[in-house]
Parts: C-alpha cells; sequence; structure tokens
C-alpha cells in the first residue's frame, strides 16, 4: 500500500510548481498583454457621432473605403456607430455601381446624363446622413441595398 505523496518538497520545504494538462505548457503571465479585443473601451456618445458622421462624410472623399475602416474598428464598440457605418458603407457600394453602370452607359451617351446625376445625390445624400448622424438622429438613404448586415 502507498502512501499519498506530501505536496510539498521535502528538501526545501516549498510546495512543488503546479503542472501543466497533459502535453501543454504551463500558461504565461503577462500583465500588459490582452486578448485581442478584449476590454474595449466604451465610446462616449460624443465620439460616437463623430465616427458615425465620419462614415457618411468620408465616403464622399474615400468611397467605401472609409465607412469600411469605421466599421471594422467600431462594429463590435459602439451600436450606433456600427449602424450608420454598415449603412454608409451600403450606400458607397450601391454609388460605386452606379459610377460604373453610368459609364458603361457613356457608350450610348446616357451615362453623360446619369454620371453628374449620380455624383450630386452621392454628395446630397451623404452630408444628410452626416449631418443627421452628429445629431444623433438614424437617417435611411433613399436608395439604398442591405449587402453588409
Amino acid at each position: 500500500m502507498t502512501t499519498p505523496q506530501s505536496p510539498y518538497d521535502p528538501a526545501t520545504g516549498k510546495p512543488y510548481p503546479s503542472q501543466p494538462a497533459a502535453g501543454g505548457q504551463p500558461p504565461v503571465y503577462n500583465p500588459g498583454q490582452q486578448a485581442y479585443g478584449a476590454n474595449q473601451a466604451p465610446v462616449s456618445p460624443s465620439d460616437a457621432k463623430t465616427w458615425a458622421m465620419l462614415a457618411h462624410f468620408g465616403g464622399i472623399v474615400l468611397g467605401f473605403v472609409a465607412p469600411l475602416i469605421v466599421w471594422v474598428m467600431y462594429k463590435d464598440r459602439d451600436e450606433f456607430v456600427r449602424r450608420h457605418a454598415v449603412d454608409a458603407l451600403n450606400f458607397q457600394i450601391v454609388l460605386a455601381i452606379a459610377y460604373v453602370v453610368s459609364a458603361a452607359l457613356m457608350i450610348v451617351l446616357i451615362g453623360l446624363l446619369l454620371f453628374p446625376i449620380v455624383w450630386i445625390a452621392g454628395i446630397v445624400f451623404s452630408v444628410l446622413a452626416g449631418i443627421a448622424a452628429n445629431n444623433g438622429r438614424e437617417y435611411k438613404y433613399p436608395f439604398n441595398l442591405s449587402l453588409v448586415k
């Protein structure tokens, strides 16, 4: 019959070091390192309004890239910013499709009329959406597809 072994090293009187799980390494504690996406600071209401506005206004200058960046950065941090960034991203994708269609229709001269209309509509609706976001209100574009959710 065997007696249970003491959890202490008889030579030093200190406890034995803990053993890792079978086949694994012991976890390393690094207080300066956090898991990806863990403990992100909440977004203040004024910052949320600003980022939502930038998602719309950035689309005027950078197309779908600006709302895509805002959406990726804030989709898990603030619901207001996420909704506005998704709407702006979907609208900018629709505008990009409309630009391609109007460019293709320039062969039959209809695109020469359609292209400036799409460009002006993109600016006007993006400005209206950016102002609504800055005021903390929701805005739905008059024509928008729900491609990104």
